[in-house]
């Protein structure tokens, strides 16, 4: 059988099965698996006194995948190089072109936008020169990151602590989360009063409840004297109905998604990182094997900033709506979204690229986390070509002693796109009230009931991962492939950490923000970095040189890096420690978390007086249902977690389950619920109790029993985190029986080579 003619370089191996599938045999698909050539990590890899020239070598561990890449495109007519269609892709499709010595003629570039037969083909059919515009780009961001990163982390060593790294993106990001806390710290809440009247009417049954609304004009009452006085003014006179307002309002469906706005729903509706977002859009685009269709790429690329839609993929959303739901529910024509004017528009926005694949007719060929991310994709794209939900507003304005009180309610008259998907949001929702009677310019009605309230302003809430990527798109700082890079970055460099869903600066991410803001401005500067972004995207259009861009960010740089070291000299930060409230037994001071070689650790700050140290546990909502002391989480020897009460052994009671903040309705006790991702609904774990759910009907794998608890660690883990265990527990015989070899073979191994060895035991 003949050698293929050409070849197809990719960048994984699913993407290459899915792409081998839609070719014929005269076309090998191999995958490069990411990059095969970069900078050194040893040393800078730039040359800083020169013209800023990169030197690349083969990445470590890869020369056998390159020497049959070499192979390959030895003994192909054309290489087409279809990596990923953006900056990265682009240059990764460069370094193959230099790393295999391809000709401009022999090596071709393809991009595929959606991978499906049609555009896989089609690509084929009509490929392209490298786009050396979109390389320069992807090279001055790489050396950019390389500069700052090589340069200012050795200084953060010296300065504050060992390991610590810094980089053009992530230090912004993280100032982002440092000044919203320092925001909070300085907020001054601000006391408000809310006042609701139950009114009754005058002459015809009906009841409905107004909220103060002001005078002539809109007042906020400030405290509880302009509260009262109002109620004074109007306890015991007639109210009477002085405007009704009547209203259709419509709803428009959100645009498709793009990379930021998928990672913020996916976040609120499915409780995924950015990371876990990105890592599962890359599955669907790259391919899934569905039942009756074969391979598919399900959505199209999903790193974009645009808006975009193909009028192919409109044209079929459109046939889908009219034929599914009816033709009301239609748009009525292509609905087109503006991109903003900052964006890239590379990409179409993503979408599914077979929309008549709906999530319920693949669901068994996809795994959990495939099927409620294409279920989100596709539910997103229909709802934005289909029709406005329409809402019947009313507001009603009620009158007494020049006192304005205010009704109002919304239902809603046709869902329109609603039938399909509704966009999640970060805030309350809107309330739309409680039904209100029909009533009439000139209705009275009689007070029954005043319901005043205090309040206080609230400062501005903790970013979620969510917020933190819609504010760093809404700032410009990175772009739409580094988002859920970087705020993954900020938590594993224990800059950021996540409470209850929101991030939070540690005491180190202060102090390493504070240096930076100190010393390097520019660097961390919000307004700075998004023009970066800006100089590189005109990098990308050809109408800025990189090394041009480079020299003059290191003019800049290299000062304030030298002014640093030589203020700094002699100097070093102390990241504060966090006080706990765990008390040392030892001398009664309260205990604080430190750093060591192995993580967080709890020690006594008296040290060196009193040198008490111990492992740093998690304290848990709820109450030992055993004696009504705290819970604690903790980590067995083989790093699961698990349950205890805070009086350890004086108690004993140890759980797999989760203990939550809520009580049991029918006896009280605290309600846990099964370990592991995703919402998990609570139960109660008091055999006494009739809400009681057995073990067996937890949703857990069968469980071990107390008695073959394994020693040093609690009776009754999961069978599910026991395997491991197992597997190590059945090939602990086989070891011991060969370490008890007769003492002959013990002396005849030493003299003879491993080979001969080997073949004696054989033979034996």
């Amino acid at each position: 059988m003949s050698k293929p003619a050409n070849l197809v370089i990719v960048e994984s191996p699913s993407k290459a099965k899915t792409i081998g599938k839609y070719l014929g045999p005269d076309f090998a698909v191999k995958a490069s698996m990411g990059h095969l050539r970069d900078l050194p990590k040893s040393t800078m890899g730039v040359d800083l006194e020169g013209d800023f020239t990169p030197r690349y070598i083969p990445v470590k561990g890869k020369e056998d995948l390159i020497k049959e890449l070499k192979s390959a495109a030895a003994a192909a007519d054309t290489v087409y190089l279809a990596t990923d269609p953006d900056r990265e892709g682009e240059a990764i499709s460069w370094h193959l072109k230099e790393l295999l010595n391809l000709s401009d003629t022999k090596a071709q570039r393809v991009t595929f936008n959606e991978i499906t037969q049609k555009v896989v083909r089609e690509s084929i059919r009509n490929p392209r020169d490298i786009d050396y515009d979109l390389v320069d780009a992807q090279q001055a961001r790489r050396v950019l990151d390389r500069i700052v990163g090589y340069q200012l982390s050795p200084l953060l060593w010296k300065k504050v602590r060992r390991g610590l790294s810094a980089g053009r993106v992530q230090s912004v990001a993280t100032r982002l989360v440092v000044d919203r806390e320092n925001e909070i710290r300085a907020f001054q809440p601000k006391e408000y009063w809310t006042l609701d009247v139950q009114l009754n009417l005058t002459g015809k049954t009906g009841s409905f409840t107004a909220r103060y609304w002001g005078e002539e004009k809109k007042r906020e009452l400030e405290n509880e004297a302009q509260t009262q006085a109002v109620i004074d003014d109007v306890t015991g006179k007639p109210f009477s109905v002085t405007n009704v307002k009547k209203a259709e309002k419509k709803r428009s469906a959100a645009p498709p998604f793009t990379t930021s706005t998928l990672q913020q729903e996916a976040s609120r509706k499915l409780g995924f990182t950015p990371k876990r977002t990105m890592a599962v859009a890359q599955q669907l685009y790259e391919g899934v094997d569905v039942a009756g269709e074969g391979t598919l790429g399900l959505i199209t690329y999903m790193r974009t900033d645009s808006l975009r839609l193909s009028e192919e993929a409109m044209a079929a959303a459109a046939a889908f709506i009219k034929n599914r739901y009816g033709a009301p529910y239609y748009y009525g024509k292509f609905h087109v979204f503006k991109t903003k004017s900052s964006a890239q528009d590379a990409h179409e926005a993503i979408r599914p690229t077979h929309v008549e694949l709906d999530p319920e007719q693949i669901k068994d060929s996809l795994n959990k986390d495939q099927y409620r991310l294409y279920k989100l994709i596709w539910s997103r794209f229909l709802a934005s070509q289909m029709a406005n939900a329409v809402y019947d507003t009313v507001s009603i304005d009620t009158e007494c002693e020049d006192h304005v009180f205010r009704s109002a309610h919304s239902s809603l008259r046709f869902p329109g796109f609603i039938a399909v998907y509704e966009e999640g949001r970060d805030d309350e929702g809107e309330v739309l009230g409680a039904a209100l009677p029909d009533l009439s310019v000139g209705d009275r009605a009689t007070a029954v009931k005043f319901d005043k309230e205090q309040h206080f302003t609230q400062p501005p809430a903790r970013y979620t991962e969510a917020t933190l990527v819609k504010a760093m798109e809404e700032k410009g700082v990175g772009r739409p492939s580094t988002y859920a890079a970087t705020i993954s970055v900020i938590q594993d460099r224990d800059y950021v950490v996540k409470q209850d869903k929101r991030l939070m600066p540690t005491a180190l991410g202060e102090v390493v923000t504070g240096l930076m803001v100190e010393r390097f401005n520019d660097i961390i500067d919000v307004e700075f970095t998004a023009n970066m972004e800006s100089r590189l995207d005109a990098v990308e259009e050809g109408k800025q040189n990189w090394k041009e861009l480079l020299a003059d960010f290191y003019e800049g740089f290299s000062k304030e890096l030298s002014d640093a070291e030589a203020a700094m000299e002699g100097q070093r930060l102390k990241v504060p420690d966090e006080e706990t409230e765990e008390v040392c037994e030892l001398c009664g001071r309260k205990m604080v978390i430190k750093m060591g070689r192995f993580g967080k650790f709890l020690a006594c700050p008296g040290f060196p007086d009193c040198k008490n140290a111990k492992p740093l546990v998690e304290r848990m909502p709820g109450r030992c249902p055993k004696c009504g002391s705290g819970m604690l989480k903790k980590k067995s020897k083989r790093g699961y977690a698990y349950y205890a009460c805070e009086q350890g052994q004086e108690c004993g009671f140890m759980t797999w389950d989760v203990p939550t903040a809520e009580d049991c309705p029918k006896c009280g006790q605290t309600l846990f619920k099964k370990s592991g991702r995703g919402r998990m609904k609570p139960f109660c774990i008091n055999e006494t109790c009739e809400a009681f759910l057995p073990e067996d009907k937890r949703g857990y794998y069968k469980k071990k029993t107390a008695a073959e608890g394994t020693e040093g660690e609690p009776a009754g883990e999961p069978a599910a985190q026991k395997k491991p265990a197992k597997k190590t527990a059945a090939k602990k015989p086989a070891k011991k029986t060969a370490a008890k070899k007769p003492a002959a073979k013990k002396t005849a191994a030493k003299k003879t080579t491993a080979k001969k060895t080997a073949k004696k035991s054989k033979e034996a």
